[in-house]
C-alpha cells in the first residue's frame, strides 16, 4: 500500500497526461516544483538554549501568477509531502480560476511543546529563513494544519522588518486587525456547502431527506456542518480525531461543539451513538464529508463506503486505489482541489484587497465565494458529463490544461 502524497500526486498527474495526450517531458517537468527551499534556522528557547528547526517551501508552478499556498508546524512534515501539497495548490488555483500558482511550506516542530514565545520565534526564524523567497508578487504564504492568524502577523511582521516595507499583501490568513478577509474563517466549509447544494441541484437530492456524515470537527467540518444544516440538509454523524456521533435524526451541532470545548472531547457526550471514524466513513448515508487528514479512504475499506457521494474537504482523502474502487462502485466524488477551494478564493480576495487597499464586509466576501466556486463546480460538471469522465478527472483536465497553456 502506497500512501506517499507525492507519489498519490504524480499518479493523478500521469493520468491526467493521458487524458490530454500531454507531450511526457511536459508531464515531466509538471512533476517537479520550480524551486524547492530547504532551511534550518536557530530558535532560542525559553530555557536559554538554542535549538535548530528544519523547514521546508516547495514553490510548485506560478504560470497563473505568484506561488500561494501554506505553511503548517507539523512533526509529520516531510519533503514528499510540501512537493504533493504545491502540486495540489497549483491545481486548485487553477480550477478555481484564481491568477496564483501553487506553494506549501512547513516547519517539523510539534507546536504543543513550545510556549508562546517560543511559537513566535520558531515562525519569525522560518521567516527570516525564507524571506527572500517571499514576496506579494513572488509567493504568498498563508495558515495551514497547526498555524493560526496570529503566527501570521508574527511572519508578516518579521518580513517587513527584513524588508523595510508595508506589505500587507505578503501573507494572507491574517487577523482582521493586521490587513485579514472577512468571511476567512469560514470559507472553506463554507465554500463546501455551497458545493453541496450545486450537487443537490445537479442529481436531484432533496435536502431535508438527504443524509451526511462528516469525518472531521474542526474549522472546516464545523463550518461545512453549520452552513449545512442552514441550508436543510439532514447531517446524521460528526467525528474529531478520537470518536464520532451518529444520530439519525439529526445532530446537535451546537450541543456537540459546547460539550467538546468544555471536555475537550467528545467523550461522555449523551446524544445519539457513540461510533469510531472507521464506523463513520462506512455509514449508510447519501454524502460522505471527509474533512479532517489524508489517506483514510484506501483500498481496505473503499469497497465498505456506502455514501453515493462524497466531497473531499480534507486534502488527499481518497487514495488513487481508493479511487479506483469508489468510481468502479458508481460513487460520485468531488475532489479535494475543487471541494475545499473556498479558503484560497478568499484569501485571493484577502490578497487582492490588501493590494488595492480595500476591505470588504463578510457578506459580500461570502456572496463573491458562492458565485465563484458554484461557477467553478458547473465548468468542471459540464466537462465530466461532455467527456463521460470523472469529476476528479475532469477538475484536473481543467487546471493543468491552463497551466501548460500559460508556460
Amino acid at each position: 500500500m502506497n500512501n506517499n502524497p507525492y507519489q498519490n500526486a504524480i499518479k493523478q498527474l500521469e493520468q491526467v497526461g493521458d487524458h490530454l495526450k500531454l507531450d511526457p517531458n511536459t508531464v515531466e517537468f509538471l512533476k517537479t516544483p520550480d524551486k524547492l527551499i530547504e532551511v534550518n534556522f536557530r530558535v532560542k528557547m525559553d530555557n536559554g538554549e538554542y535549538r535548530i528547526f528544519k523547514g521546508y517551501r516547495s514553490q510548485h508552478k506560478n504560470a497563473l501568477g505568484p506561488y500561494k499556498g501554506g505553511i503548517r508546524f507539523s512533526e509529520e512534515v516531510s519533503v514528499d509531502e510540501v512537493k504533493a501539497l504545491s502540486m495540489w495548490m497549483s491545481w486548485k488555483c487553477s480550477v478555481a480560476d484564481l491568477p496564483l500558482g501553487g506553494g506549501k511550506g512547513g516547519v517539523i516542530v510539534d507546536t504543543k511543546t513550545l510556549s508562546l514565545t517560543e511559537l513566535e520565534g520558531v515562525a519569525r526564524g522560518f521567516m527570516k529563513a525564507i524571506y527572500k523567497d517571499i514576496g506579494p508578487q513572488v509567493d504568498v504564504p498563508a495558515p495551514d494544519m497547526y498555524t493560526t492568524p496570529q503566527i501570521m502577523g508574527w511572519m508578516l511582521d518579521k518580513y517587513n522588518k527584513l524588508t523595510n516595507t508595508n506589505s500587507k499583501a505578503t501573507i494572507t490568513g491574517k487577523n482582521i486587525e493586521d490587513g485579514g478577509s472577512e468571511g476567512r474563517t469560514e470559507a472553506t466549509g463554507f465554500g463546501g456547502a455551497f458545493i453541496l447544494r450545486e450537487l443537490a441541484e445537479t442529481y436531484n437530492l432533496e435536502p431535508t431527506k438527504t443524509t451526511i456524515a462528516v469525518q472531521g470537527m474542526g474549522n472546516v467540518g464545523y463550518y461545512f456542518t453549520k452552513k449545512a444544516i442552514e441550508l436543510g440538509f439532514k447531517v446524521v454523524a460528526i467525528s474529531d480525531s478520537k470518536s464520532g456521533i451518529y444520530n439519525k435524526e439529526g445532530i446537535d451541532l451546537e450541543g456537540i461543539v459546547s460539550h467538546k470545548n468544555k471536555n475537550k472531547s467528545l467523550e461522555g457526550i449523551l446524544e445519539g451513538q457513540k461510533i469510531s471514524n472507521q464506523e463513520l466513513l462506512e455509514l449508510d448515508v447519501n454524502i460522505l464529508v471527509p474533512s479532517a487528514i489524508e489517506n483514510v479512504i484506501d483500498q481496505t475499506n473503499a469497497s465498505n463506503i456506502k455514501a453515493s457521494y462524497i466531497i473531499e474537504l480534507a486534502n488527499g482523502p481518497t487514495t488513487p486505489d481508493g479511487e479506483k474502487i469508489l468510481l468502479d462502485n458508481k460513487k460520485i466524488i468531488v475532489p479535494d482541489i475543487l471541494a475545499n477551494s473556498g479558503g484560497v478564493t478568499v484569501s485571493y480576495y484577502e490578497w487582492v484587497q490588501n493590494l488595492n487597499n480595500e476591505t470588504w464586509g463578510k457578506d459580500q466576501v461570502l456572496e463573491k465565494l458562492d458565485k465563484h466556486i458554484s461557477n467553478a463546480f458547473s465548468n468542471v460538471l459540464t466537462l465530466a458529463q461532455n467527456d463521460n469522465i470523472s469529476l476528479r478527472l475532469a477538475s484536473y483536465a481543467i487546471a493543468v490544461k491552463k497551466i501548460v497553456d500559460k508556460l
